[in-house]
């Protein structure tokens, strides 16, 4: 029998207590903005429980109540000015978690390819989100917010006529979590649901909120001299500047959610396309990085054409995770992932080889260590008007060539097991900042998917680039 939400509400409220987690300052900076995921599933062995809403309503509300109490909170500057999120059982901001019947089958909203790593296997399905707005009669995905009365927590399970497929949808606030930390939590759902029925059931490996646990790692380290930072000044001089209060949590706590952007492409390379193209422009450089090359300079070429003239600079900014570099703890379940910032002349991407610009690239990013990292969360902290200076000029316009990088490549997705089997089909919502590009793994043959946001009339462009043409398939 379906859990009836009441039951659910009883059950959160009696394990829930009074208390406040502190946010910290890189959980601040991505106010506004949402983490988000769309899993296809299939129902291979026709079980009638499959990803039941029962077992997923149960789970997800008992995981919050033992590790993530966190989700169900408000955030506030408290008295001491600290923002922090509290959880007060007699005003929780509920989960809002539901099932979609959907009078279409999935397939309908399928792109399919032919497998160009193997001819015998089946085509690979792309889900085209643009269709699904456009014609299932549901126009979007609810956004998570912290900004109105309604749900930090959104999920919402997508039924498919006549179709083995279900989607699973979420969205949730990134100043709650980053890339890893919502990979952990899905993972931590996903165990809950394969134990439902174990009431005694603990997790192997539980979340840590605990903020300081990252921040007191750069307690003993001074902040490095950053290039971008120092550019970011120049550039900023002579405009209107916007003093920096000594407290910035009432700020950035306040920032507004920040709109979708609906111009989001998806660009999909086999895996043997890969590996050519990593062979082509350099075979000591990572996958990411010659990818990273080649879009930067396609993006920058196309928007000299759209707009007719060349712009002043040509920004990379690429996503890095503090776990990794500065001995953070895979379990902590923060925000621990930051940006570096590559500054170019447009006269340099364009001059480069794809070569010359993966090594440029590289210089200006591998060195994202823990004083790499004081330092950039030293500007969030004391220079907001700079970071708000940087943040305007990371976009793509007659002034500005924009490509930031997120890679989620090798994320544990092929875990995520709620008892029926690894997703199939990996996708999400539309991205919240233009110019950004993230890389998925596709496990239908081995290759990679990357979503990126730019605008339609300036991608017209880059789907004339006879390099990329030679590696790249365009699926929209």
């Amino acid at each position: 029998m379906l859990a009836s939400k009441y039951s659910l509400l009883s059950d959160l409220l009696r394990a829930t207590h009074p208390q406040e987690i502190e946010l910290g300052t890189v959980d601040l900076a991505n106010g506004g903005i949402r983490v988000d995921g769309i899993y296809f599933y299939k129902n291979i062995a026709h079980s009638s429980d499959f990803m039941s809403l029962d077992t997923l309503s149960r789970s997800l509300y008992k995981l919050i109540a033992d590790h993530y109490p966190i989700l169900v909170g408000r955030p506030r500057v408290n008295s001491e000015g600290k923002a922090v999120v509290t959880i007060d059982p007699d005003n929780l901001c509920l989960p809002d978690i539901k099932e979609v019947y959907v009078d279409y089958p999935a397939e309908l909203f399928f792109i399919n390819r032919p497998n160009a790593d193997c001819s015998n296997s089946k085509d690979i399905h792309f889900f085209d989100l643009h269709k699904f707005y456009n014609t299932s009669g549901i126009s979007r995905i609810p956004c998570a917010t912290y900004h109105r009365d309604n749900a930090s927590v959104v999920v919402r399970i997508f039924r498919f006529k006549n179709s083995a497929y279900t989607a699973l949808a979420y969205s949730m606030p990134h100043t709650i979590f980053d890339a890893t930390s919502m990979i952990l939590f899905m993972n931590h759902w996903a165990e809950y649901a394969r134990n439902i029925e174990n009431s005694d059931y603990v997790l192997e490996s539980p979340p840590d909120h605990n903020r300081s646990i990252m921040y007191s790692r750069f307690d003993n380290v001074g902040p490095a001299e950053l290039p971008f930072i120092k550019h970011f000044k120049e550039t900023a001089a002579g405009t209107l500047q916007i003093q920096s209060p000594e407290n910035i949590a009432p700020i950035l706590i306040a920032t507004p959610d920040i709109p979708q952007i609906k111009e989001q492409h998806l660009l999909h390379i086999s895996n043997t396309n890969l590996e050519r193209m990593r062979r082509d422009i350099d075979s000591k450089q990572t996958t990411a990085m010659v990818l990273t090359a080649a879009l930067t300079k396609s993006i920058l070429q196309a928007n000299i054409k759209s707009f007719e003239n060349e712009p002043h600079m040509s920004y990379v900014a690429i996503a890095y995770d503090c776990r990794q570099r500065s001995g953070v703890p895979h379990n902590f379940a923060g925000n621990a992932s930051l940006i570096c910032i590559a500054p170019l002349f447009p006269k340099t991407v364009l001059d480069s080889s794809h070569k010359e610009l993966a090594q440029i690239i590289r210089k200006n990013s591998m060195k994202t260590d823990s004083s790499y990292s004081k330092a950039a969360i030293k500007v969030i902290e004391e220079d907001v008007g700079l970071l708000y200076h940087a943040s305007f000029s990371l976009c793509n316009t007659p002034q500005t060539s924009y490509f930031g990088f997120s890679n989620v490549r090798y994320m544990q997705f092929k875990t995520i097991d709620f008892g029926f089997g690894s997703p199939e089909l990996l996708s999400f919502d539309y991205f919240s900042k233009e110019g950004m590009c993230r890389m998925y793994p596709n496990y239908q043959d081995g290759g990679i998917d990357l979503f990126l946001n730019y605008a339609d009339s300036n991608f017209e462009h880059v789907r004339k680039d006879d390099f990329l043409a030679k590696y790249i398939d365009i699926i929209y």
